[in-house]
């Protein structure tokens, strides 16, 4: 009688609790959709209807002319550099980090700690402390203004991130595995491609998302290492809409709608698995 009652109080409670945090939950909803519904909406409004109107009326004449005239800017060149980039990046990173994870799991030697512990510092670096030394080594290297560029530095400063998500994620693979495959006479190269990429996956894909999104809405690079306007990348790109007179807000909302869009889909698809992923990466 007694643990019913003591339940029944627990249940109560709880449905106590719930109230404040569902009022929280609600402010931070608007506070996330009322950003979010402004920029939307007027990327559909024309430049007098944005000054005219409120900024959360509703548009009486929505237009498409906004993002029509993006075409017209070249954007097209921008969204296609900017995808160039994250693929690039995300595959750099993966086609290193992964490897050296592996080393770094499966050889106990004092070296590869050392490495290891190299990467962890890397974490404390931000990219502003070191452009100068980034430019000068890019432009002596004569691969300034180029998207390789924007890449390599990009790709840099990933791998320490990436390194610990998928260190976490191997160390999760049970040793028998390991052991079992090496009894029956398989190879290194064998257990990397027959074990090790089909159960790291998930931190993979964690990986490869959180990479993705770190290329493409990078500004620092871009703006330093690039110049020329068919180098450009969607943040660059949006200084179009930018001038000594005043900005296009309408167009640029547009701008933003667009760019947006490959992101929402990129984190629709793999959500779960980029918090899955991180959170084993700081789990240990």
């Amino acid at each position: 009688m007694t643990s019913v009652v003591f339940s029944r109080s627990r249940s109560r409670l709880a449905r106590t609790w719930n109230v404040p945090a569902g009022v929280l939950a609600a402010v931070w909803l608007v506070i996330v959709a009322v950003p979010v519904y402004f920029v939307v909406i007027t990327g559909f409004r024309t430049q007098d209807a944005y000054i005219e109107q409120g900024p959360l009326d509703l548009p009486t004449h929505p237009t498409l002319a906004n993002f029509t005239a993006l075409f017209e800017l070249g954007f097209t060149t921008y969204l296609v550099n900017s995808l160039i980039v994250a693929f690039g990046t995300v595959a750099l990173v993966l086609g290193v980090a992964l490897p050296a994870a592996y080393a770094i799991v499966r050889n106990p030697s004092r070296a590869l700690r050392t490495a290891f512990n190299v990467f962890l510092l890397g974490l404390a670096v931000p990219a502003q402390a070191v452009i100068v030394p980034i430019y000068l080594i890019i432009t002596r290297l004569q691969m300034y203004d180029s998207l390789l560029a924007v890449v390599l530095p990009t790709a840099a400063f990933s791998l320490p991130i990436a390194i610990v998500v998928l260190t976490s994620t191997l160390r999760d693979i049970p040793g028998e595995l390991y052991e079992a495959m090496t009894v029956d006479g398989a190879t290194t190269r064998r257990i990397f491609r027959q074990l090790v990429l089909p159960l790291s996956r998930p931190g993979l894909v964690s990986v490869g998302i959180f990479v993705g999104l770190g290329a493409w809405n990078g500004f620092l690079f871009p703006l330093v290492l690039t110049q020329s306007d068919d180098q450009r990348v969607l943040t660059l790109g949006l200084w179009r809409f930018q001038s000594q007179y005043g900005t296009d807000v309408p167009g640029l909302m547009a701008a933003v709608v667009i760019s947006a869009l490959p992101v929402l889909a990129l984190y629709l698809f793999g959500r779960r698995h980029l918090l899955s992923g991180l959170a084993a990466g700081f789990g240990k």
